[in-house]
């Protein structure tokens, strides 16, 4: 078998906020409860498990996803009127980025999502 991420845990301020942010934002089902965490599982079947029972640290989380599905999140990203970034410091506001195409958005507690088309390096 090739090794595959399974799951990642997410430290959050409330995960509920957050994991439903996440799933709405790129049109994934609804969390589901695991023990005391909320998961919500990409296409690939990595869940991001939301647990808000610790230490609040912010962490970066990058989601690869194809053109129709990058258009339909920044669709739901700009009709909430969030803000957002062509870059992961933040300082090219209300813009994309040209590599593929891509942004970054902060999540309730913080962590700053990246939706990009291309992979890095390619």
């Amino acid at each position: 078998m090739a090794i595959q991420l399974n799951h990642t845990i997410v430290p959050v301020r409330d995960k509920t906020a957050s994991a439903t942010f996440l799933s709405e934002i790129l049109g994934l089902e609804p969390p589901r409860p695991f023990g005391p965490f909320l998961c919500v599982e990409t296409a690939n079947s990595v869940s991001l498990d939301y647990d808000d029972r610790g230490v609040l640290e912010h962490h970066h989380y990058a989601f690869l996803v194809s053109e129709e599905e990058f258009d339909a999140i920044f669709a739901r990203i700009t009709r909430r009127g969030l803000s957002y970034w062509a870059d992961p410091g933040h300082a090219h506001e209300g813009r994309i980025n040209d590599h593929g195409r891509g942004f970054y958005v902060e999540d309730p507690s913080g962590h700053n999502l990246e939706v990009l088309t291309r992979p890095y390096g390619s």
